[in-house]
């Protein structure tokens, strides 16, 4: 049975499809993330509008912990599923520091044609409802963070849950 994600947030809903075909544990670890709760109450805490929105930082969950945003994990790492998808508007990848293996449960949507992170990035499902979600999130005022980069929202974009549903439910 194939299965969508719902990521409801404080602007709307998003619906994804999974692409277990090419990053099968990629697709099993957000699933099981997800199912668990783990995702409620987060925030998309990095915004660069023309490329993506990112979000699945437990710590976001704690406005007090700010300073760290972008540094948390479920507490394991998962083994990059690299592959021939293309990092396109809509399309869903794991985060990751310089380490391939690093990805826990950060993830990004892009929001314009990323093809610089072909092959790099495990990309492992897309957009197949809420694009004006995106572009909403994507337009959200930012700031710069700690490292100097604009992408820090001004106000909270918060992952109110993130269902995993039969498709078409």
């Amino acid at each position: 049975m194939s299965e969508t994600a719902i990521i409801k947030t404080t602007e709307g809903d998003m619906t994804l499809e999974f692409w277990p075909d090419v990053a099968p544990k990629t697709v099993e670890n957000f699933k099981k993330l997800a199912s668990s709760g783990f995702y409620d109450g987060t925030c998309f805490h990095r915004i660069i509008k023309g490329f993506m929105i990112q979000g699945g930082d437990p710590l976001t969950k704690e406005p007090a912990k700010e300073h760290s945003w972008g540094t948390g994990g479920p507490g394991w790492q998962i083994k990059a599923e690299f592959n021939e998808r293309k990092h396109q508007r809509g399309v869903i990848s794991m985060a990751r520091s310089a380490s391939p293996d690093s990805a826990g449960s950060q993830f990004f949507i892009c929001d314009g044609d990323a093809s610089f992170l072909d092959r790099q990035y495990t990309a492992f499902g897309k957009l197949i409802k809420g694009e004006d979600v995106l572009a909403k999130i994507a337009s959200t005022q930012v700031k710069a963070s700690g490292s100097g980069e604009a992408s820090k929202p001004v106000k909270r974009v918060g992952v109110v849950s993130v269902s995993i549903v039969a498709a078409g439910a």
